[in-house]
Formats: C-alpha cells, sequence, structure tokens
C-alpha cells in the first residue's frame, strides 16, 4: 500500500506523521511552508475565511498531504500562532533586557507596536488566533510577563504600582490600537506607542 513520502505529497493512501519521530529537514521545510501560508491566508481572509482546502491550495499540495503534517486546521493556526508569537517575543525580550528595569514598560511598548507594525500580517493572526483554535490563552498567561516588566520598573523607581492593573491595562491598549490598524492600516501606531508610553511613565513617576 503506497503511503505519503516525507513532504507531505500523496502517493497513495494518506498517514499522518509518526508526532513522537523527529521531522526530516524536507517535512521542517513543509511544515515551514505551511505555517508561512497560513498566516498569509489569515492575513488577507481572516481565521474564518481561512479554509483547510485553500491553504492546501496556496500550498501546492492537496489537503490530505497537509493532514500529513497537521491533524486539523486548527492545529495548523495554532502552529503559526506560536510562530509569530515566538519572533514577537524574541524582539521584545531582547529591546526590555537592553532598557533595563526602570525602563521596561517603555521598552515593552515601543517594541511590541513596532515589531507588528513591520510584521503586518502577523497582526491579524495573532488578534483573531488568541481566542480560537486552541491558540487562546488565559487572562494570567497574557498579562502576567507584562506584570513582571511592570513591577520591576515600579521596584527600580520606588513607585507604589499596582503591576497587575497596569500590565491588564497596557496589554488591553496594546490590542486596540492593534485592531485599530487593522481596520485603519494608516493609523499610526508609532505615535500610539508614544502616547501609551506617557501615560505607563506618569503611573510610574517620570
Amino acid at each position: 500500500m503506497e503511503r505519503a513520502g516525507p513532504d507531505g505529497n500523496l502517493r497513495g493512501v494518506v498517514t499522518k506523521r509518526d508526532p513522537d519521530r523527529e521531522p526530516t529537514p524536507t517535512e521542517r521545510i513543509r511544515r515551514e511552508q505551511l505555517i508561512d501560508v497560513t498566516i498569509d491566508l489569515i492575513a488577507a481572509n481572516g481565521h474564518q475565511g481561512t479554509s483547510l482546502a485553500s491553504i492546501a491550495a496556496a500550498a501546492g499540495i492537496t489537503k490530505a498531504a497537509v493532514l500529513y503534517h497537521f491533524t486539523a486546521k486548527d492545529a495548523l493556526v495554532r502552529a503559526a500562532h506560536e510562530t509569530v508569537l515566538a519572533a514577537l517575543d524574541r524582539a521584545v525580550t531582547t529591546a526590555v533586557d537592553t532598557a533595563g528595569a526602570a525602563d521596561g514598560p517603555a521598552a515593552y511598548v515601543r517594541a511590541t507596536l513596532g515589531h507588528l507594525r513591520d510584521h503586518p500580517r502577523h497582526v491579524r493572526l495573532i488578534i483573531e488566533a488568541d481566542g480560537t483554535g486552541g491558540a487562546e490563552r488565559t487572562p494570567r498567561e497574557r498579562w502576567a510577563p507584562l506584570a513582571g516588566i511592570v513591577d520591576a520598573a515600579a521596584r527600580a523607581r520606588a513607585a507604589p504600582v499596582d503591576a497587575r492593573t497596569a500590565a491588564i491595562v497596557l496589554g488591553g491598549a496594546i490590542d486596540a490600537i492593534l485592531t485599530e490598524r487593522l481596520h485603519t492600516p494608516d493609523y499610526d501606531t508609532t505615535e500610539a506607542a508614544e502616547q501609551l508610553v506617557g501615560m505607563i511613565e506618569a503611573v510610574l513617576g517620570r
């Protein structure tokens, strides 16, 4: 009985890749391609407007071949979501570490909005996938990292700040700015970032 090859192209009956087996270099390339295609399609059409069939067509393979690598559309969207969040996390972590504790919140805001300004196709995926298809994060998972950054800045400045509330407010403001940019592409997120930095600086006492 023929099976799918390691690149996921069908030559007979479809099998799924063994999740316990390390993917081959060819499989890694195919998975990266599928993730990239998914990011592009969701950026253009949204989560609901992106189907497994459209992903397969854009990648030039069959839908069954996609399922060789990912068990369902939600699994692929989740992988794409994790990919863009990892890239964002690297950029923000570098900026915050470089800025130092006292200026961490400002660096976080500027780096987050700056990175997503420079990678506009990531914005819709982050907004729409965070809450669908198993990609959702709990409220604590969303605010806790930023609360740690705010708390470090508050301690560095000896400022009495409720880090949790500040992180929730900042995170909500960033989400709103990104949503506005999604619907109004010429919205100036750089200026919005500076206004948001001014607000958190006022809270932190500078």
